[in-house]
């Protein structure tokens, strides 16, 4: 019975626009061109006979099943998300959707990151999930805020340099 997994802790259904864009196109390739491809394929290979030792058939249903899994997922996140494209009453401070400029007190180094919704995090790009520890300690800062935040790495220091809103 090792299959039980605690259920997910619920991740905040906040999305940018350009996000929102991004999950639905990818919804639909999924559902309008890779699906259909794969159905023709996976029809093709059952074709072929002995469905016991045909591993191009048991790939393309493998295949298939994670296209369902994912259109389901996005089917029903979308519904659930809520797009913000508003720019916060006081743009001085850290709210969703803010691009914030950090400076590590310790080492000076600076960062720059985008406080985003879970579904469109992206660690290379600086888009961090408010749901992240440094997103937390970052809502409501201003500039020259002063913080620490703990990380993987430790307890970190960072000061908050500027703070800009796309538009």
């Amino acid at each position: 019975m090792g299959r039980w997994r605690p259920p997910a802790e619920k991740s905040t259904a906040l999305i940018t626009p350009q996000g929102h864009a991004r999950l639905k196109t990818e919804l639909d390739e999924l559902w309008r061109q890779r699906r259909p491809e794969v159905v023709k394929a996976l029809a093709a290979a059952a074709a072929e006979g002995d469905r016991s030792e045909n591993a191009e058939y048991t790939y393309r249903k493998k295949q298939l099943g994670e296209i369902d899994r994912r259109v389901r997922y996005l089917s029903k996140r979308l519904e659930a998300l809520r797009v913000i494209d508003t720019t916060p009453s006081d743009p001085e401070a850290v709210f969703f959707g803010a691009t914030v400029e950090l400076e590590n007190v310790a080492s000076g180094e600076s960062h720059t990151y985008r406080i985003v919704g879970p579904d469109e995090t992206d660690a290379p790009t600086g888009y961090i999930s408010i749901d992240s520890p440094l997103a937390r300690a970052l809502l409501k800062k201003r500039i020259d805020d002063e913080f620490a935040v703990e990380l993987p790495s430790g307890v970190t220091r960072f000061v908050l340099i500027d703070v800009s809103y796309e538009g």
